[in-house]
């Protein structure tokens, strides 16, 4: 599995981990309640202003992790284009953007261990009923780290598909990957299992 933070250190690095998560939070909230065109082409700058600031290597890492929303803001636009209402595609897609480029700059500067002590620490409340928060803090984790793993095993497979067929591959890979994620939560839980399991 992949770690998703940056290997470039930059000052959010030295913030702490849940002033961190609860600005997302409110940032994330307040987003909502944009709705005006100049402002949230203000709220986005501001975002790509603050990932920029440690420079252009660590940007162009954060591009790289937007990259698969292509698909979104294509049928987005297209969507709103056929609606005629363009303007409010545009607003939500640029709210999309901001929200998951904030997010990104939160999870390429803490370490995961970090968020998951604040996700454990947060969590506490629900072992009155039963919940314990360590298994809560550790699914996050899974999550977090298991999304751009298998975002790479499936660029992986429909390379070799184009690699053996001029057909395009679309759903054919949905079995292949699906086969390949429950071969990777066999080893997760295997080693857990060697480990103590999840606590």
């Amino acid at each position: 599995m992949l770690a998703l933070t940056s290997s470039i250190e930059t000052p959010y690095h030295r913030l702490r981990a849940g002033l961190k998560l609860g600005l997302l939070c409110l940032f994330t909230l307040t987003l909502f309640w944009v709705t005006d065109l100049r402002v949230m082409a203000g709220v986005l700058g501001v975002v790509v202003g603050l990932t920029v600031v440690p420079g252009l290597a660590f940007a162009g890492q954060a591009l790289r992790m937007l990259w698969p929303l292509w698909p979104f803001v294509v049928l987005l636009l297209v969507w709103h284009w056929w609606t005629q209402e363009l303007a409010q595609g545009v607003v939500i897609l640029m709210r999309m953007v901001a929200a998951v480029a904030a997010a990104n700059l939160v999870t390429m500067t803490t370490r995961l261990a970090d968020m998951m002590a604040v996700v454990e620490r947060l969590g506490a409340p629900l072992a009155r009923i039963g919940l314990p928060p360590r298994r809560l803090a550790l699914a996050m984790g899974l999550v977090i780290r298991f999304v751009p793993v298998l975002a790479e095993r499936q660029a992986a497979l429909a390379q070799a598909w184009r690699a053996r067929s001029a057909i395009r591959a679309r759903w054919r890979l949905v079995p292949a990957l699906t086969a390949a994620a429950l071969d990777e939560a066999d080893h997760v839980a295997e080693a857990l299992r060697a480990r103590g399991g999840a606590g």
